[in-house]
């Protein structure tokens, strides 16, 4: 039987606006999203190391010759591109760490509620509120 752990946490930033509760679902490409519902934000949580190697394979131990290829490869036509992914591969790890996310997958709900163990928000609600009725 698999184990859904819930976690409480404090809004990260208080605005004097009314906040929209946000689902959002944590994962990797080893747990695929189907069919996301609209408006539902989808983290997928790169291996962050593999990507950087991927755009820089082999930079010299020489930092001369190391920046001329880094200078090299961001001339490319698909730089662009490949940085913005790396900059969401960041972005990502970086809001699944200041949400003290400690595994995927995981749905959080309400900006309060975070269920692991599945990227379906239906189960993840289901599971949720099951939880939130055996609250005192």
């Amino acid at each position: 039987m698999k184990h859904y752990f819930f976690a409480l946490f404090p809004f990260l930033f208080l605005t004097s606006a009314p906040v929209s509760a946000q689902t959002v679902i944590y994962t990797t490409a080893r747990y695929p999203v189907e069919n996301p519902e609209p408006g539902v934000v989808i983290q997928v949580l790169e291996d962050i190391h593999s990507l950087e190697q991927s755009l820089f394979p082999v930079l010299s131990q020489h930092p001369e010759q190391a920046d001329q290829r880094a200078r090299e490869r961001m001339k490319q036509p698909d730089w662009r591109e490949q940085e913005a992914r790396l900059t969401r591969a960041y972005q990502s790890l970086l809001d699944a760490y200041a949400l003290g996310i400690e595994k995927v997958p995981a749905v959080v709900l309400d900006e309060r509620y975070v269920v692991y163990g599945t990227t379906d928000i239906r189960v993840a609600e289901k599971k949720r509120d099951t939880w939130l009725e055996m609250q005192p």
